[in-house]
């Protein structure tokens, strides 16, 4: 099965995401963290990518194109998320057209639908463990009262410096104007499968089972 997940910044696709890799197996493919992995790796397609980002250049498509093929040519597992790619319909065709290449299906195309205000209330209150990435939300989840993550005991608790609302206004704007497109793409070929982010997480994640015919 392989799946992408679409929603605005902070709708809880990471969330969803990191459930499916740990019930199924899945792998999830983000392009922030194949840019660092290869950036790091020795590889030529890594000196390529480390050269661009040294440039302070924005890699191209045909650059992420290349490191999802390795990827899809060397992981065997449950089946792929695609988290932050496509952004774009350009990317979504070249995504298409690698799938058929590799002989693989795309299933699913899942949009956690979540609204603006909502998206701004949830993000600006979030924090996370600096050591283990547990999220946490100053009225949802507060961040334990002994000072310690419930998950690991570290008591480095985060906060990105974006985490604020002007910050996410203009992460909307770019989203809508670049992303939100998709949905029209992906609903023309019969993708689409739209759910409700507002809900509580264990509900959203029991949408997403059902989508995915896991229940």
């Amino acid at each position: 099965m392989n799946i992408i997940l679409l929603g605005a910044p902070g709708a809880g696709k990471g969330t969803q995401a990191q459930f499916l890799v740990e019930s199924l197996g899945m792998v999830q493919l983000s392009t922030g963290d194949m840019l660092r992995e290869a950036k790091d790796s020795g590889t030529e397609m890594g000196k390529l990518v480390a050269e661009v980002m040294s440039r302070g250049d924005l890699v191209t498509d045909e650059i992420v194109i290349g490191l999802i093929k390795e990827k899809l040519d060397g992981e065997q597992g449950a089946g792929f998320i695609f988290d932050g790619f496509p952004r774009t319909l350009a990317q979504a065709d070249a995504l298409g057209a690698l799938l058929k290449e590799c002989n693989r299906d795309l299933d699913r195309v899942i949009e956690i639908q979540v609204d603006d205000t909502a998206l701004i209330k949830r993000i600006v209150g979030r924090s996370t463990c600096g050591g283990c990435g547990q999220v946490y939300h100053d009225e949802t989840k507060p961040w334990p009262l002994n000072g310690q993550c419930s998950i690991c005991g570290s008591t480095d608790v985060k906060r990105r410096a974006d985490d604020n609302e002007e910050s996410l206004k203009q992460r909307l704007m770019e989203y809508y104007k670049k992303t939100s497109p998709l949905l029209g793409y992906y609903f023309a070929k019969g993708n689409l499968i739209s759910i409700n982010g507002l809900l509580s997480m264990d509900e959203v994640r029991s949408s997403l089972k059902k989508v995915l015919n896991l229940t």
